[in-house]
């Protein structure tokens, strides 16, 4: 009964439904008045739509002779692709050739007696050797975990192996015709840098197969360890800083050379990629440069009335720079700037390095005549003393190396020819477009520079000297001297004898540094935007800053280590005969030079940009 219920009164509720639809109008669709319009969507960049694009995992790329070309990758065109931007490095490096001093070779290095002509740093790494095969390294690997690039291995062999052929016979070819002098007078093969050049071949190509395609921060790391191979060679003396720009210069020139003879070659064959757009008009960016470092070559000292002067050569400038931009025209941004200039003569400070030299000074020469009489003639009067000749020591001769002599050898030993700065700097930057890749720039900067000091050593040895003799003081009205003072009289004056003792000193011979100081900065560039994100820019920079120097200069530490205690006290009676003076004050003790100088520098040099 209860079930009959239920479907009785699931019939009735069926048939109401039914009735109330029945009676209901039937449905109408409405269409809307639609008319054609047209409407700009934002582009997206080959960078964006890779990024959006679902990525397989690479496959290691063993395929050295096959050949592989991908579809829709736009074929280049015979130097579609070349900038130049090596011809302004290398001729600025040719310009500047000129500005080297002799080489400096250290006195310990001569064993033939040969006069000490100027000094040698210690500096020594040798991580340049093997920072110049960082592009290729970088490349080969890539290519090798199947990251794909912008050529195929055939395609990217041969355009490497033509950049590497054409640069190795650019520079050897100029290197044994130029014949110059390496820094450090080890070989007549210096300009300009095979290093420097061979390190920016693999930087451009990594550029050009990884910075282009992929990510220009491959650009980035390829250049930055090129530029940072080129200053290693500077700081290692192999190399000049015009060897270094000329390399590079050749180094870019040759790789954009050799890519456009394969493009002829290959045209569309084994392209696998092409270039990354980057659309935005703002010129932000980052960069790296190297340039060289103008004005300012001298620095003079007040030495007791008389000038001392550091003479110093063109500088090498290194920067890391970037700037956002609110738009076209106005940006903020920063800059850290690392200048070296390097001593390219050290005056008379380096006059007293070698054993001759020492001697010879006026100061000093009495000590050492009173260290090796052989006869003298003596009166009532101490200060009447004479000395006939300079025995055991013969300048000019051999013997003047003997082991009997005070100093047996002595030597400088410059731990650090530079006086580097170091620069931190914010300011506004402003940029003016003359056209689709051309544009001007200018900037007001101000920051804080820290200078590192250069620093030389000195180095003397040689045998203890203890003196024989006996000494009267006559305080008789009538005898003394015309100050009132009583006068000495020197007796029993023995030759000269070793004690058996061996002494050496090592010392800091000179430093100059200065204190830290407020740095302002302009200057004036060229940017060519040869890529939407990637330009050159040859820039010059003005530099303005205040610095108070300090030297130090101590070239006569080791003179109270050569003698007892004795023959000291009577070296100094010698001077007091010679100069009416006691040895300090003659500048046996440390000098210290102090002095405000006013900075002006220039600096020309190129940049390469990311921009973003």
């Amino acid at each position: 009964m209860k079930q009959l219920l239920l479907l009785m009164a699931m019939v009735l509720t069926v048939q109401a439904n039914a009735d109330n639809y029945r009676d209901m109008e039937p449905l109408v669709l409405e269409v809307p008045d639609m008319k054609p319009e047209l409407v700009e969507l934002p582009e997206r960049s080959a960078l964006s739509l890779e990024m959006a694009a679902p990525t397989a995992s690479p496959k290691m790329d063993f395929d050295f002779f096959k050949t592989k070309t991908n579809p829709d990758v736009k074929p280049y065109k015979f130097m579609d692709d070349m900038t130049f931007v090596g011809v302004p490095l290398f001729v600025a490096g040719w310009a500047v050739k000129g500005d080297k001093a002799m080489f400096r070779v250290n006195q310990k290095a001569e064993k033939g007696g040969k006069k000490n002509t100027q000094l040698l740093t210690d500096f020594k790494t040798g991580i340049d050797d093997y920072t110049q095969f960082f592009g290729p390294a970088m490349v080969v690997g890539l290519k090798l975990g199947g990251y794909e690039g912008r050529s195929d291995w055939p395609r990217l062999l041969a355009s490497a192996a033509a950049s590497y052929a054409i640069m190795a016979g650019l520079v050897n070819g100029i290197k044994y015709t130029a014949k110059e002098m390496r820094p450090d007078g080890s070989t007549a093969n210096s300009w300009p840098s095979g290093h420097t050049a061979t390190s920016f071949v693999g930087a451009t190509l990594l550029h050009k197969e990884y910075g282009l395609t992929r990510s220009p921060w491959w650009s980035v790391a390829g250049y930055g360890v090129a530029t940072a191979t080129g200053v290693m060679r500077v700081l290692n003396n192999r190399h000049w800083i015009s060897d270094v720009m000329s390399g590079a210069g050749i180094g870019i020139m040759s790789t954009e050379v050799g890519y456009a003879l394969c493009d002829l070659l290959f045209k569309g064959k084994g392209l696998l990629r092409n270039d990354l757009v980057i659309e935005n008009e703002k010129p932000s960016f980052f960069s790296i440069s190297m340039g060289l470092g103008l004005g300012n070559k001298e620095l003079e000292f007040d030495a007791m009335g008389e000038k001392e002067t550091l003479h110093f050569r063109a500088a090498t400038v290194v920067d890391a720079e970037g700037a956002y931009f609110f738009n076209k025209y106005v940006g903020v941004g920063g800059r850290l700037r690392v200048r070296a200039q390097s001593v390219k003569d050290f005056g008379d400070f380096a006059n007293y390095v070698s054993v001759e030299d020492y001697y010879v000074w006026a100061g000093l020469q009495p000590h050492y005549e009173a260290a090796y009489p052989t006869d003298y003639t003596s009166s009532a009067d101490a200060n009447e003393l004479t000395f006939l000749n300079k025995v055991g020591y013969q300048f000019e001769s051999e013997s003047a190396w003997n082991e009997n002599a005070p100093v047996t050898d002595s030597y400088g030993i410059v731990k650090s020819d530079h006086i580097t700065e170091f620069t931190g700097s914010v300011g506004v930057y402003f940029n003016l477009p003359l056209g689709t890749h051309f544009s001007l720039g200018t900037k007001a900067l101000v920051g804080r520079s820290i200078t590192q000091e250069l620093d030389i050593d000195g180095h003397a040895e040689g045998n203890m000297k203890d003196i024989s003799y006996t000494m009267s003081l006559d305080n008789r009205p009538e005898h003394k001297d015309a100050y009132g003072d009583p006068t000495l009289s020197l007796n029993d004056l023995q030759y000269p004898n070793n004690t058996g003792e061996k002494w050496t000193d090592d010392w800091e011979y000179l430093t100059v540094g200065a204190k830290s100081s407020t740095s302002f900065g302009t200057g004036l560039s060229l940017t060519y935007r040869y890529k939407s994100n990637f330009s050159w820019r040859l820039y010059c920079d003005y530099d303005y800053t205040r610095k108070d120097f300090t030297a130090t200069y101590d070239p006569f530490h080791f003179v109270t280590k050569s003698m007892t205690s004795g023959a000291s006290y009577l070296a100094d009676l010698a001077l007091l005969a010679s100069t009416g003076e006691y040895a300090d004050g003659l500048g046996l003790e440390p000098r210290e030079y102090k002095t405000r100088k006013y900075m002006n520098y220039w600096t020309l040099g190129l940049s390469f940009l990311v921009n973003f």
